[in-house]
């Protein structure tokens, strides 16, 4: 079979199983949106829309911030009520050119390359985080498969993130609570920034913490990055945790052999 008619038919079928299973929830999934903030804030969270990235097109990181802010406005004022469902590529759509997506930054097998709406995984990595440090439950998470930067800068612990490809890689949220809650993302001049807010005040606080951090030496060359992210719950005095996420990262970068920073 050529490889263009494999690309089309792969293509198709990532589409058709995204579309059922849409619709296997579709009594779940969220529609509305508010442009009023709730009182309480659950959780808020931003970062830095440029970075210096040695032999990176500059212009790739000006089109991600276009994409991020056709992204935002189809996200930012989602309301999420009990029982509910938030999927990203259902509120925010295929990232066309058409629909004025333009080509931004895309790690693809561990490469740096250029791809029509490039730089979403920002948003994705943005909400993943953000939700953690609520009661929400992040239902669809996909990790990144390389860890292609060196640990200078790095806020929050190696495999914090999410990454999204439209339509198969998802990032899925579900409200189990009894509170409703409000997302907003702004893209400002120099940080895509997100707030949860709920009606109701969060009983509990939450933290990750990162831990089993090590690097394996696979072959000639290979090193392999593993750790795992663990969520604390502390409300009334007692603190429970949650095993939440088991990374393991091919390195793209010749490794300094000790652990990757706390989180903020």
């Amino acid at each position: 079979m050529p490889q263009t008619l494999r690309t089309f038919l792969g293509a198709a079928v990532r589409r058709v199983r995204r579309q059922a299973q849409w619709f296997a929830v579709r009594s779940e999934l969220t529609s509305t949106s508010s442009p009023l903030a709730l009182d309480y804030v659950a959780a808020q969270h931003k970062s830095p829309l440029f970075r210096p990235l040695a032999g990176v097109d500059p212009e790739l990181q000006r089109n991600k911030v276009v994409n991020l802010q056709l992204a935002a406005k189809q996200l930012d004022g989602v309301v999420l009520r009990p029982g509910q469902r938030l999927s990203f590529w259902r509120h925010v759509g295929s990232p066309t050119y058409a629909r004025g997506y333009l080509d931004g930054l895309v790690l693809s097998h561990g490469r740096i390359g250029a791809g029509v709406g490039g730089g979403l995984c920002q948003m994705t990595n943005l909400l993943y985080w953000m939700t953690l440090h609520t009661p929400l439950e992040v239902v669809e998470r996909w990790r990144h498969s390389y860890d292609v930067f060196p640990d200078s800068s790095r806020t929050q612990p190696f495999g914090s993130g999410a990454t999204c490809a439209w339509p198969a890689l998802d990032l899925q949220i579900v409200n189990p609570t009894a509170a409703t809650f409000r997302l907003a993302v702004e893209v400002g001049d120099e940080y895509l920034t997100g707030t949860w807010t709920s009606d109701i005040e969060p009983p509990a606080r939450y933290a990750i913490e990162e831990r089993s951090h090590r690097i394996t030496h696979e072959g000639p060359g290979v090193y392999v990055r593993h750790n795992e992210l663990w969520r604390l719950e502390s409300e009334g005095g007692f603190t429970t945790e949650r095993l939440i996420a088991a990374n393991h990262a091919l390195m793209m970068y010749e490794p300094f052999l000790q652990p990757a920073p706390a989180a903020e």
